[in-house]
């Protein structure tokens, strides 16, 4: 943590903890909180997000459940093992939070983060700690407005009418004349102890923080999974370092292109399996103007000649990171560049250095944790497809992102035309 660990004039902040809820029942979707979205654990969106923030003294994850523990070691997070007093479908957010600080006195803020919500950014975080932090208030929370016309409830066999909440029928608002309204979403809150030992979440000197729509998701009650999945793509938080557009992918060749298993025959002659949705991936990444190119440690160019698959190949490769690094030279590309899709532990370093980097959903655990993504496929099944398929999605995120900033710039320029001429006008009507 850098940013928030002393105020200005080097007198130390309160100790502010990020503390995310994921427990491991879930009625809806089962171990919902590490399932993968968008090839990310969706606990992994908001603790990569409060990572990045830079404004927590510790960030932690409360649960009760094994593999969750691991996911968020994974992601860097400390993990506070919540007692199964407090880990019923009846139990509260705030029991929870309670039982946590009686067992970290060090905490003296907590910013509650939901692990529901994927679209969260750095950039939110960062403020709402300086709601907390430098202008003094006891709890913040997040908000998101709404232009949603209300109406009472009217429940059967009820003889009345339904009435109007917020509008006049007879006076309608257009969208664009109201403001709207502001609805909590639950993507986070942040208090003070001293509140939570109360058993509030929110009083004393309050205050809502707005957040922007696109980025208030909330896969509890908003949006089904694939439609999130869109949503994250889109609006999602990627990391530090902005994305670019890929030009080369490395796959490696046995347990990726492959299903992993050799066959040999009787005249020692080998055989492999893969899958005819991968060789249709590589040719789509070609027409989109992405290099295919592909690695193994072992020698299988015999096996690479009969797949008539076109793509550079390095074979018997004892150093993969060693022929990435001549490729990525060879090509002149910057690392944000070049994907890389891996399921070994002669991976691991590749797939740290990419800028994309994915595995099949059977890789080893060492190269799970080193990827950014992780395909719902196995290896020789269709992951190189899937991987294609995460690759174009990206690319088209790049291009949105390119082109708003191409529409803010021009819209810039206008503007400053507009008041050079205004300016220009003025200075003529003086003379």
């Amino acid at each position: 943590m850098d940013r928030g660990a002393a105020e200005a004039g080097g007198r130390p902040c309160s100790h502010l903890a990020a503390l995310v809820l994921a427990r491991g029942g879930s009625k809806g979707i089962p171990l919902k909180n590490i399932k993968l979205l968008a090839g990310v654990p969706l606990v992994g969106w908001v603790l990569r997000a409060a990572a990045d923030a830079g404004v927590f003294h510790s960030i932690w994850v409360s649960t009760d459940h094994d593999e969750i523990e691991k996911v968020a070691k994974q992601f860097g997070a400390q993990v506070h093992r919540r007692s199964p007093e407090v880990s019923q479908d009846s139990s509260t957010s705030l029991e929870a939070i309670r039982e946590f600080l009686n067992h970290h006195h060090e905490v003296d803020i907590v910013g509650n983060i939901q692990a529901t919500s994927p679209c969260l950014h750095p950039t939110d975080l960062i403020k709402v700690a300086d709601m907390i932090q430098k202008e003094g208030f006891d709890s913040v929370f997040s908000v998101v407005r709404r232009h949603q016309f209300r109406w009472s409830e009217v429940k059967k066999g009820e003889n009345k009418m339904t009435e109007p909440q917020n509008l006049n029928p007879a006076k309608r608002y257009r969208r664009q004349d109201w403001p709207g309204e502001l609805y909590e979403n639950g993507s986070f809150y942040f208090a003070r102890r001293q509140l939570i030992e109360k058993g509030y979440l929110q009083g004393g000197k309050m205050a809502y923080y707005e957040m922007r729509a696109e980025h208030s998701v909330d896969i509890d009650i908003d949006i089904d999974w694939p439609i999130a999945e869109q949503r994250v793509l889109s609006f999602g938080y990627f990391g530090k370092e902005p994305l670019k557009e890929v030009k080369l992918l490395v796959c490696s060749i046995d347990g990726c292109l492959t299903n992993g298993r050799i066959y040999v025959t009787e005249d020692r002659k080998e055989m492999v399996c893969y899958d005819y949705r991968d060789i249709v991936g590589i040719d789509l990444l070609k027409k989109r103007g992405i290099q295919v190119r592909l690695i193994s440690d072992r020698d299988c160019s015999k096996i690479l000649s009969a797949m008539q698959l076109g793509c550079i190949a390095k074979v018997s490769a004892t150093n993969k990171l060693e022929v990435l690094e001549e490729w990525q030279e060879d090509m002149g590309l910057s690392w944000k560049e070049v994907s890389y899709l891996g399921n070994e532990e002669s991976d691991v370093e590749c797939l740290k250095k990419a800028g994309m980097s994915g595995v099949p959903a059977d890789a080893c655990i060492v190269a799970q944790k080193a990827a950014g993504y992780i395909c719902k496929s196995n290896g020789g099944c269709g992951a190189v497809r899937e991987f294609a398929e995460h690759i174009f999605l990206l690319l088209e995120k790049v291009n949105s992102s390119r082109k708003q900033m191409e529409e803010m710039s021009s819209a810039g320029k206008k503007m400053g035309n507009e008041n050079s001429r205004r300016g220009n006008k003025e200075r003529m009507k003086k003379d």
